[in-house]
């Protein structure tokens, strides 16, 4: 039975992409089964898989309007080790359809029912606004994991994902709960950084992961290439932590 987590962060820019193909490619490396669904019409998680977002024949669009079952729509990462429902442009445009359908935020929970024996983990990445296609990855997932910069405006951030998480845990999804912080792009010498953090651990306790992901150029340029950077570059620090995380999750989630 899958586990299945959103990444999201209503805050752009905070490397939520980054940390689910590095997660995917991470918990594939220590062995588990995973797939990762592109929830965000830019693609940037297709094409950081080494999937040509411009070639899908069928995306996450086509499930979500139920042309298309999730069996149809994923393929392999040909470098991460872990299968892909792909998104592109075309997503953008399910916004406005979903409106008019029935039972629209819950599409996507449907539709990953059907594969819940396929895998051990299924990892969601959503788009930084509080939109329909964030309601149907959050509606569909039992935890959210939130990658986060230790800085000031990441705290603001953090309340308003918060209250969203609790009310769709009240409304939508009983199982929603946030399953861990991620602290991602820390440099150790900046006092802010570190300040931050602390105040992170005093407030959110064991929901703050052990894995700290350092700030690391190798994991920026491995999309250019098409693959995790943690395959990109496996003796990174980046690489080397996110490996580091996936065993962490493995060993607290399943």
């Amino acid at each position: 039975m899958s586990k299945i987590y959103c990444i999201a962060n209503q805050k752009g820019g905070v490397g939520k992409t980054t940390t689910t193909v590095n997660l995917a490619a991470g918990l594939a490396q220590v062995g588990r089964r995973v797939l990762l669904v592109d929830l965000d019409p830019q693609g940037n998680a297709t094409m950081g898989s080494g999937i040509d977002k411009r070639a899908l024949d069928t995306s996450v669009y086509d499930v979500l309007l139920e042309s298309a079952t999730v069996t149809e729509a994923r393929q392999p990462s040909p470098k991460g080790g872990y299968h892909v429902v792909g998104a592109n442009r075309e997503l953008a445009g399910a916004e406005v359809e979903l409106v008019e359908l029935e039972h629209r935020e819950k599409r996507l929970r449907h539709a990953l029912a059907a594969v819940r024996e396929d895998y051990d983990f299924v990892l969601i990445d959503c788009p930084p606004s509080l939109s329909m296609l964030t309601l149907n990855g959050l509606c569909a997932a039992h935890g959210v994991i939130v990658p986060m910069q230790c800085e000031y405006f990441a705290l603001e951030g953090l309340s308003d994902l918060v209250n969203t998480i609790k009310q769709v845990h009240a409304n939508l999804n009983p199982d929603l709960q946030i399953i861990g912080l991620l602290r991602v792009m820390f440099d150790p010498r900046i006092t802010l950084q570190q300040q931050v953090s602390e105040q992170l651990k005093a407030h959110f306790g064991d929901k703050v992961f052990d894995t700290v992901i350092p700030r690391n150029v190798r994991l920026a340029e491995a999309p250019s290439y098409g693959q995790p950077g943690v395959t990109f570059d496996p003796a990174s620090k980046g690489a080397i932590a996110f490996v580091a995380f996936a065993r962490e999750m493995a060993q607290r989630l399943g």
